[in-house]
């Protein structure tokens, strides 16, 4: 994914009221921006943080600028969670999960379940069974270059792993990609100190048949790029 022109740095100043940030510009020039992020941006909200911005050139809208990007430690991190489907789509196109390859359709934001979600891709195929899809944006991370998801409690993330295992129950084939949008962790893990209803749905999820993927990016102020696929690992509770 490459971005219509550069982001524009600044300087975190707060995170705030959940979609709003103050950041300073680098000529000093305050300014108040778009959070596309609803999780607590878990060691990602640091005051003085390095952050980039991308310019939606309209000035009539409440936030021309949106938060995409920040710098933490070495760690380069993609906070807008917008951007993890059209990611995903593209790492399908890219043939990044090998066994999703014989999949000739996919389809957006498809309603299904007896939630009434919305799956992020639907995928078919001659002679294939339906492939439901889900897209989940990871940002948090601990040492050793582990990822966490969630960064906060998510009741919808737990609401869509029991619509994926009801998906398996009537014989169609059920996905989750957990997108991970930082360029220094080594494999993903269930936050279980933040959310532990979430930890044990997804390995209720994976013992039930749901499938379960991490793509791990390289970003940089002129786009983001899924390149390769890392390990999920869910320790003993």
């Amino acid at each position: 994914m490459e971005f219509p022109v550069p982001l524009q740095p600044a300087q975190l100043v707060r995170r705030y009221q959940r979609f709003l940030a103050d950041v300073v510009l680098p000529g000093g020039e305050p300014l108040t921006v778009h959070v596309p992020n609803t999780g607590s941006l878990l060691g990602c909200v640091a005051p003085g943080l390095p952050v980039w911005l991308s310019d939606s050139g309209n000035p009539e809208r409440r936030c021309r600028f949106t938060w995409e990007q920040v710098a933490v430690g070495e760690a380069r991190v993609g906070i807008n969670t917008h951007r993890a489907n059209a990611l995903v789509g593209e790492a399908l196109e890219a043939g990044l999960l090998p066994d999703l390859i014989h999949y000739s359709t996919k389809r957006a934001e498809v309603r299904y379940g007896i939630e009434k979600s919305r799956i992020d891709w639907l995928l078919s195929g001659p002679g294939l069974p339906d492939c439901y899809l889900e897209v989940k944006n990871v940002t948090a991370a601990v040492e050793q270059g582990i990822a966490l998801f969630p960064d906060a409690v998510s009741t919808r993330g737990t609401k869509h792993l029991r619509e994926l295992m009801g998906m398996v129950r009537e014989g169609a084939r059920a996905v989750l990609v957990f997108c991970v949008q930082r360029d220094d962790v080594a494999e993903v893990r269930p936050a279980d100190a933040i959310d532990p209803d979430y930890g044990r749905t997804l390995r209720e999820a994976l013992e039930g048949g749901v499938e379960a993927y991490a793509l791990r990016a390289t970003l940089d102020e002129r786009g983001v790029r899924l390149t390769h696929l890392i390990p999920i690992f869910c320790p003993p509770e």
